[in-house]
Parts: structure tokens; sequence; C-alpha cells
């Protein structure tokens, strides 16, 4: 296992190729550690999941993943969706998963992992990015404040945008 106080040198960053079992297969084990952790609701995915998840991701060329990987071992992934926003009339892209490995959180590879993240937002022509943020995860709303994520608002008057959701099965 790696120290948090150890050099970042052996981090990799890479966009995924979901073609490649490798890289694959890291997809669903670290979004599988992920769901397993409290910020991620506390239980692993389901066999559904683990099994349908790569090929469901390839048959949408709107998202696309950025995978962190110390020498061969996984440890960092986030997955992007690209939207529109009507009123800027471009892409946009949400930021759906992003999570690194406990031992090695604390090393700005998240941060890496985003910056790749925003580099083909760009390439894509996207005019920003969103994510979403449980109020409890200080460290990532810290993290992501740094990097420049703030609170969504059009008009102070009428508040910040809230996350909601509604399960249609």
């Amino acid at each position: 296992m790696t120290s948090k106080n150890a050099p970042r040198s052996t981090i990799r960053i890479v966009t995924a190729d979901l073609s490649d079992p490798v890289h694959a297969d890291a997809l669903v084990a670290l979004l599988d550690a992920y769901a397993k952790d409290p910020a991620g609701g506390g239980e692993g995915l389901s066999p559904f999941a683990k099994k349908a998840l790569v090929p469901a991701m390839r048959a949408r060329p709107t998202m696309y993943s950025v995978l962190a990987f110390d020498g061969e071992v996984p440890v960092g992934l986030v997955n992007a969706i690209e939207g529109f926003s009507t009123f800027a009339c471009k892409p946009l892209v949400n930021i759906h998963d992003v999570t690194v490995m406990s031992s090695h959180r604390g090393r700005g590879i998240a941060g890496d992992m985003l910056s790749r993240v925003a580099d083909l937002a760009r390439e894509r022509g996207a005019c920003k990015m969103t994510l979403e943020v449980l109020a409890g995860n200080t460290s990532a709303v810290t993290a992501y404040a740094r990097l420049g994520f703030a609170p969504y608002a059009l008009d102070p008057a009428m508040g910040e945008a809230r996350f909601m959701q509604l399960w249609l099965d």
C-alpha cells in the first residue's frame, strides 16, 4: 500500500479506452469500490451493473472516463457525461463520478483527473463543467472549490440550485 506522502511520479492519468479490458476492469472495480464507500451509498454495484456497465457506457458516445493508475494499479476514476446548455447553446459536461482509492487520497489525483476531463470538455466545445457533491463530504467540497467549482445560481435573490432526483423504476 502506498503512503499518502509517497511521490506522485508513478501516477499516470489516462483517458479510458473501454475496449481495452484493463481499462474496462479498472472502471468497474473503481466504481464498485466507490459505491461501497459511504460517499457512494455504502453498497457495491449489483451483479447486473458490473456486467452491463461497460457495454452500456460504450454505447453512449457522450460519455467518457478518465482513470488514474499507480504503476499498473487503478487508483482513480472520473466519469463524465456530455449534456447541453440551452442558454449558451453549447455542450456542457457533467462530472458524474469522482473517486480516488483511500490509499491515494490527499495527493491531488482527483484534481489531475478533473484537469484531463476539462481538457477533453474543451476539445468537445463545452462551455462549462458541472458536478454534484454531498454537503457532508467536506473534503470533496473543499477540493472542488479549490479547483474553481462554485455553487450554481443565476440570480442571487433566487438562491443556489439544488440537485434533486426522481427514480423512475
